[in-house]
């Protein structure tokens, strides 16, 4: 098959390097020079485990291309995937869609024969609707069926999500339509990835209901943490209790400083602003949202308290800047707040992430960023681990509590064990766990 796939962001260079490795034809299309020409170098603009491989093999093999010109790729393609940004809209938190409709009305100016056009772009429900009203508007020749087929990729673990999916979500009634992608995902039929057909505002309002879902599990177990501290219970063992359960499953019941990313925050605003549209409440996935928000900023807090009270003047070591490991993503990363309230509150930061660093300085410019983790350790009267990355997960106690000013470890991701920093004489505070005094 051939496939234009218009952005080259996230979603776009992932997938587009993961149908070629299929075996499709693809050209990804982004209007950004610098961009293009910079994959045109083998560069890759984005971290994510194995995506620079990937990309390099099917290059070499020349079944992936690279355009800032979207005219050939769409008049040849079996398949247009829009996979363009939806970032919030200032102002309200809609989704904002202008680059989505954009794309659709040049995509429409060189469609040539029979081309499905798919939204793989995170859109609110109806935007499948006014993107075929936009293509047959530009071009009312064009024989074109509007799809949705949202995704559902992890940062960090998203080539494995993409070849080994727990699901594939194509959203048309039309037959010719469901053939093509059908086709498309084929190569995924020995794994036994579950094909969904379903309408297109189906398609779309699963991948707002499925980020919404994980977003309440996680704010839930975070609240059940704050009661577990209060009331001497571990919140580790509460989740894996309740985990078990397979009703309710393990995944998603990781305590921790608040959600963050390009999708859970700002998918839970598109969908209450959806909502409010619609005439509905969602007064659950407001209060996730409003919960969450607090807590990052109570982050702060706690690392003051683990220090008597009072950060001014005292140093503080930040271990960890993105939102999660295994991705240079900053997009509402809890670390964001949680400086910038330890900064209000007197401290001095330093800060180290093994691959966020250039990425973080544009949001947090006011702080000192060290080569590792001991470097930032160094001096520091307090170290806080934020993102859960491996390199940090066997850190040398002993050689910490040396060059640290005081031996204080606030662990916002519970990736060490209580009795561990016991015994090498910490005071150590987690999330959701009693309290270890040094």
């Amino acid at each position: 098959m051939r496939i234009a796939m218009i952005g080259t962001g996230y979603v776009g260079l992932v997938s587009g390097a993961c149908f070629a490795d299929f075996g499709h034809d693809v050209t990804c299309v982004d209007k950004d020079e610098k961009k293009i020409a910079a994959l045109h170098r083998g560069e890759i603009p984005i971290y994510e485990p194995g995506l620079d491989e990937l990309v390099a093999t099917n290059v070499k093999a020349k079944r992936l291309g690279f355009t800032t010109d979207l005219k050939k790729p769409v008049a040849d393609a079996d398949a247009v995937f829009i996979a363009v940004g939806t970032p919030s809209r200032r102002g309200d938190g809609h989704a904002d869609l202008s680059y989505v409709y954009a794309a659709a009305r040049e995509i429409a100016q060189s469609l040539s024969g029979f081309t499905v056009v798919v939204t793989k772009s995170t859109v609110p429900v109806g935007t499948g609707d006014e993107v075929e009203r936009i293509i047959r508007e530009t071009n009312p020749n064009a024989d074109v069926v509007v799809a949705s087929n949202p995704e559902f990729l992890r940062e960090g673990a998203a080539i494995r999500d993409f070849k080994f999916p727990d699901r594939i979500v194509v959203g048309t009634s039309d037959e010719r339509g469901r053939k093509v992608m059908s086709d498309i995902y084929r190569p995924l039929s020995l794994n036994q990835a579950p094909l969904m057909f379903t309408e297109r505002r189906t398609a779309e309002m699963i991948k707002y209901a499925a980020n919404a879902f994980l977003a309440t599990k996680i704010t839930f177990i975070n609240e059940i943490a704050d009661l577990s501290e209060k009331a001497g219970a571990n919140v580790q063992e509460v989740a894996r209790g309740i985990g078990l359960d397979n009703r309710i499953g393990t995944k998603f019941l990781h305590a921790g400083p608040g959600f963050g990313g390009s999708c859970f925050p700002k998918d839970t605003k598109a969908l209450i602003k959806i909502a409010q549209d619609h005439d509905v409440s969602l007064r659950i996935v407001e209060s996730v949202l409003a919960v969450n928000e607090n807590r990052k900023r109570a982050m702060a807090r706690k690392v003051s308290q683990a220090l008597g009270g009072s950060l001014r003047g005292k140093t503080v070591a930040v271990l960890g800047l993105t939102f999660k490991p295994d991705t240079d993503d900053m997009r509402d990363a809890p670390s964001i707040p949680l400086v910038t309230g330890l900064i209000d509150m007197g401290a001095t930061v330093k800060a180290f992430d093994p691959v966020g660093m250039e990425q973080a300085r544009g949001e947090l410019p006011d702080i000192t960023y060290c080569e590792d983790a001991y470097s930032c350790a160094d001096g520091a009267d307090a170290l806080v681990i934020v993102t859960e990355w491996v390199q940090f997960r066997a850190l040398d106690l002993d050689r910490l509590k040396t060059i640290m000013a005081q031996p204080v470890i606030v662990d916002l991701r519970n990736i060490y064990r209580p009795e561990d920093m016991e015994a090498a004489g910490f005071t150590y505070d987690s999330v959701g766990r009693p309290l270890v005094q040094g």
